[in-house]
């Protein structure tokens, strides 16, 4: 009776099994979508979050960042002397000179310069008339600020021990980056042979075009890197961190691993563009280049057979036009000022002597000579040298403040 039973139990359990199948199939096909749905909801909620990151990210863009060095706690205020810079200015216009022969000027270049030979030429010439020693630093100009850090570091030791005086540094734009890091990294080895630092429209707080362009988590940004990799690595033969390192994330960490020593001399000068719809119209020359030789046959007594490479054609190039462009971007996403390149609030290093100029000038002005330059204003040279002169009364103010310092100890000690 058992075994019947049993076997009856199971032939119910069969007949209700194949009774309900189909419910039970279709219950579990509808839980097996269900989950498929919810996983596929899911992947797609995330997709689309990480698409509103990158669409909030790519909008908001370098907001939080600008100027970050005058709102970071601690740093040191800046002193503005606009004022005394425009009257040094004005005696060196007017033929007065008070840049001393025992000091090598070195002037560093910025990014791109070694695709442009005149960068800076103009200005070590105006110095070398003046019977002052002047160099324009070798560098690669588009190498990152931890290699032409080494680079100025072994350079300036080799212009201080070839002549025996100090060296006054003056950089545009990178090259005040570069110069910096240089005395940041290096302050052991080169605090007796280097007298102080100018810097002219140095993104020394980072770039907000920088950033913009090769900001992570944003739309397209891997494309966009490759893009920018293209054009310095391959085309231009550069380093990509050339332009990283002025990104603000880039900036952050290296100063807050490598600041300048306290009390070193040093000058900043910014400036900002003029977006006036005639600013788009003017030309700046940047390079020349030679002609071919060419042999010709003399014609009606000319000799052709000349070589002709003598002559040389000026290549001129819009910038300013490139330049007013983008601070008019600047100014309507982030609000800032700007020289087309490098926002003002980026442009001054903590703890240094300011210089606001209200002239318009763009970022390539102080380095490249303008097609309709305005002979009643001081020209590019004559306004290095002024900085120069400043940054020298600001060098002597300090050494006399640390002499009168030392004093005062030596009476306390002495008491």
């Amino acid at each position: 009776m058992a075994e019947g039973g049993d076997s009856d139990v199971g032939m119910i359990n069969s007949l209700l099994q194949g009774i309900f199948y189909p419910v039970t199939y279709t219950h579990q096909l509808a839980l097996s979508k269900f989950r498929s749905w919810q996983g596929q909801f899911y992947q797609r909620r995330s997709q689309l979050e990480r698409l509103y990151k990158r669409i909030e990210s790519t909008l908001r863009g370098s907001v939080d960042d600008v100027g970050w060095l005058q709102r970071a706690p601690g740093l040191p205020p800046v002193e503005e002397r606009t004022e005394r810079f425009v009257q040094l200015l004005g005696l060196v216009s007017n033929g007065i000179h008070k840049l001393p022969n025992n000091f090598v000027y070195l002037l560093i270049p910025g990014l791109f310069s070694n695709h442009s030979p005149l960068y800076f030429v103009d200005t070590k010439k105006h110095f070398s008339k003046l019977g002052l020693t002047c160099h324009i630093a070798r560098i690669h100009s588009e190498a990152s600020v931890e290699t032409n850090a080494l680079v100025l570091k072994n350079y300036i030791e080799e212009l201080y021990w070839g002549c025996g005086k100090q060296v006054l540094l003056l950089g545009h734009s990178k090259g005040g980056v570069d110069a910096a890091a240089a005395v940041s990294k290096y302050w052991a080895d080169l605090k007796e042979k280097v007298a102080g630092l100018a810097v002219i429209q140095s993104p020394y707080g980072g770039s907000p075009i920088a950033s913009d362009i090769l900001r992570e988590g944003q739309i397209a940004d891997t494309e966009t890197r490759r893009i920018m990799e293209l054009l310095i690595c391959k085309i231009v033969k550069g380093d990509i961190r050339s332009l990283d390192d002025l990104t603000y994330e880039k900036r952050k960490e290296f100063l807050a691993k490598h600041p300048l020593p306290h009390g070193f001399p040093t000058v900043s000068f910014h400036t900002e563009v003029s977006i006036a719809p005639e600013v788009l119209s003017t030309m700046s020359y940047i390079a020349h280049a030679e002609l071919p030789w060419l042999p010709l046959p003399s014609i009606d007594g000319v000799n052709l057979q000349e070589p002709v490479s003598a002559n040389k054609l000026r290549v001129i190039a819009p910038l300013a036009a490139a330049m007013a462009l983008c601070a008019f971007h600047l100014e309507l996403r982030y609000g800032v000022k700007s020289d087309g390149l490098v926002a003002r609030k980026d442009a001054e290093i903590p703890g240094s002597i300011v210089v606001r100029p209200d002239r318009k000038m763009d970022h390539a002005w102080m380095v490249y000579t303008q097609s309709r330059k305005d002979v009643k204003c001081s020209d590019a040279s004559q306004m290095c040298e002024a900085l120069l002169t400043l940054l020298l009364e600001v060098s002597q103010e300090k050494a006399n403040k640390g002499q009168e310092c030392l004093e005062q100890k030596d009476d306390l000690e002495s008491q």
